[in-house]
């Protein structure tokens, strides 16, 4: 048994990382995941699947936008589901991981489905403390705690863990690192869940649109076949793999009708329109 120290000067540990932490804690407003959250205080750092309302887009002028955001918002949580219905049954005694858990969205609502304990692992402070801070208010902190550290390299002991998961975060890690410490952190027979946007390696190996969702949040995605090798490496066998990528295109195209679209929403429409990008979610299981 071993852990590994969570001190400041150990969370980041490389250029990219410095550079990718600065871009997050410079978020601080973050308009558009502050508005959609503000009501119910699931705040996401993901997108969604599955087609919207599209009476939001002929309501009157004076509420259009308004109806867009809560459609939005609620496509969002309904992503949740993904995970949860991948995990199959969660018995409340056991203990989660959400790795890389922004203001905390997910492991909110998976500790509200199932009655078990969460912890997030983030390297963005005040996104840390916005989701301590979430939890108290609403009396979550009782099952779900936050901790600012790094998701590769976490302050955790070996087999902390009944399973983890990571929501639309793997983009930002080397994928051998990560689930190299999901494989330490994980029990035998432990369950690790991922939804992602990749590159479709089948199709392309590069592509403007991916070229251009890097540059725009900071990260590196993945190739497909990726995923697939560095799980066989690390121990972690799928049980389940489902691609989502042509459900995955109405939530972008609701999005270009927001007011607070960042520009990035054509890449992710014109990247899974020519399936140069898919859109996936990975169940495993921990040898």
């Amino acid at each position: 048994m071993h852990t590994r120290g969570s001190e400041k000067n150990g969370v980041v540990r490389n250029a990219y990382e410095r550079e990718l932490k600065a871009h997050w804690d410079a978020k601080t407003t973050d308009e558009i995941n502050l508005l959609l959250g503000a009501e119910d205080g699931l705040y996401h750092h993901h997108y969604a699947v599955g087609d919207f309302d599209r009476s939001v887009l002929t309501a009157p002028p004076q509420i259009r936008e308004e109806r867009i955001l809560r459609e939005l918002h609620r496509m969002e949580s309904a992503q949740v589901g993904l995970l949860t219905d991948a995990l199959g049954e969660v018995p409340a005694g056991w203990r989660g991981m959400d790795a890389g858990s922004g203001r905390g969205g997910t492991s909110f609502m998976i500790a509200e489905r199932y009655g078990c304990r969460m912890d997030g692992v983030n390297f963005c402070t005040h996104q840390v403390e916005f989701a301590k801070g979430v939890a108290q208010k609403h009396g979550w902190d009782k099952k779900v705690d936050f901790h600012v550290a790094n998701m590769v390299q976490t302050p955790f002991q070996d087999r902390t863990f009944d399973f983890a998961v990571s929501n639309e975060t793997t983009m930002y890690v080397d994928l051998h690192e990560l689930f190299g410490e999901l494989q330490r952190l994980l029990r035998p027979g432990g369950r690790y869940i991922a939804t992602t946007w990749c590159r479709n390696d089948a199709k392309e190996d590069r592509c403007e649109a991916s070229r251009l969702i890097d540059e725009h949040y900071v990260c590196r995605m993945h190739k497909r076949s990726t995923y697939f090798e560095a799980l066989a490496a690390n121990g972690l066998v799928p049980y389940r793999v489902t691609r989502h990528t042509e459900e995955a295109i109405p939530y972008w195209e609701l999005r270009n009708h927001s007011e607070l679209r960042t520009g990035v929403e054509n890449a992710f429409l014109e990247g899974y329109r020519e399936r140069s990008l898919d859109y996936l979610l990975i169940a495993a299981e921990r040898i």
